[in-house]
């Protein structure tokens, strides 16, 4: 059976779904994504692609319009939270590691992978509540009482995931009294205050902020953050949760005055706990296999959870061309192999949150991977020999 007469059906159409649809699309197979939402809103949330998710983003032909979009840094600048001193700064011209470093409105990376799936592939509006596999596939069952079937299913449906839990089991996220707060909103705010030309993130004692711009025209600015929380909060991880400015700006009051700037400027604000997970002991059960957060969930602060999901949809369709499209359990146990030791090393240290706050960490092993041309069955026989 060749690709072409494969059918892959893709739950979750976030950043790592979309992805998978637009690489095995580009192999020919088969794809169509079920996708729980009615629509793709606008949320108002940035997003940061290092060179090692634009390799992947340059192949799905996307980059040249997120290029025009998006803002490009002058550098990671890492900063003392009350005098601004800098602890560490990584300038990233595009030929550090042959890709750029953009920053985007996650909305625009939405509409540019929206762009690079085969037409007609995305289904809206399709919530699973059941898998079956049987001797041909898998079948699926949705909310709306309908139903599909497919040769193989991707659970790429995020931190909550049901294929997870129907494939592994349920598991309860890790609760470390963290929560974030986050915004968009556009830089005339500010009355001609320039944040800077790069990426900065201000290190507290125990608590953190990222600001940047997220367009070309530097004209809207994005802030996350990282603070303590009464645990009380942390069952809620909804990123629709509005949160209390006047008690983000309470927060921050002793941080430097740029940083209290842009709080201030800052009309409204969203909240979510940050809960994690541990690394999950597999991946695929026979033809169904999870990708992105479905698996390696992990906290924001080294930017890497929707690029490590991007990542993944290279690296297993590289896995399903390599079989040839025959033997997709065996092609799924492959993508594990090659992907889980780098995910589960990049959730531990972001679980950590030291990532650059200092000293000269080697970052050639992050933002110099290419999905594209890992080797295979190498890297998958070292892993197994390293268990």
């Amino acid at each position: 059976m060749g690709l072409e007469d494969r059918s892959i059906a893709i739950v979750g159409g976030g950043m790592g779904g979309l992805a998978t649809a637009a690489t095995l699309g580009q192999l020919g197979i088969n794809v169509t994504i079920y996708e729980q939402a009615k629509e793709f809103t606008r949320i108002g949330a940035g997003i940061q692609m290092m060179p090692n998710s634009m390799r992947v983003l340059r192949q799905i032909g996307v980059e040249d319009t997120l290029r025009r979009t998006s803002f490009q840094p002058y550098s990671h600048l890492n900063r003392e939270w009350d005098t601004g001193k800098i602890i560490r700064e990584l300038p990233m011209p595009e030929d550090l590691y042959g890709a750029p470093y953009l920053c985007m409105h996650r909305a625009d990376l939405t509409a540019a992978l929206a762009s690079a799936i085969p037409e007609g592939s995305l289904q809206l509006s399709k919530k699973l509540v059941g898998l079956e596999t049987t001797g041909s596939g898998v079948k699926l069952r949705f909310e709306d009482g309908t139903k599909a079937e497919a040769d193989a299913v991707v659970g790429a449906d995020g931190v909550h995931s049901i294929v997870r839990d129907i494939i592994v089991g349920p598991d309860e996220p890790l609760h470390k009294g963290r929560i974030a707060y986050r915004a968009v909103f556009p830089a005339a705010l500010l009355e001609g205050r320039d944040i800077g030309p790069s990426r900065t993130k201000w290190w507290g004692v125990d608590r953190h902020i990222v600001i940047y711009y997220v367009t070309a025209a530097k004209s809207e600015i994005y802030f996350v953050t990282s603070v303590p929380e009464p645990a009380g909060w942390l069952t809620r991880e909804s990123w629709s949760a509005k949160g209390d400015v006047e008690e983000l700006r309470a927060a921050y009051a002793g941080f430097h005055d740029d940083v209290r700037a842009v709080l201030e400027a800052c009309p409204d604000c969203h909240k979510w706990a940050i809960l994690e997970r541990e690394p999950l002991p597999r991946w695929s059960d026979g033809r169904v296999v999870l990708l992105g957060d479905a698996c390696h969930a992990m906290t924001p602060y080294m930017a890497q959870g929707a690029a490590t999901s991007i990542e993944d949809a290279a690296v297993l369709a590289r896995c399903i061309e390599a079989y040839d499209g025959d033997d997709l359990e065996a092609a799924f146990k492959l993508y594990e192999a090659v992907r889980k030791p780098r995910t589960s090393r990049i959730q531990a240290i972001s679980s950590a949150n030291t990532w650059m706050k200092g000293g000269n960490d080697d970052t050639s092993w992050l933002y110099g991977y290419d999905a594209w041309n890992v080797p295979l069955h190498e890297t998958a026989d070292a892993a197994a020999e390293s268990v």
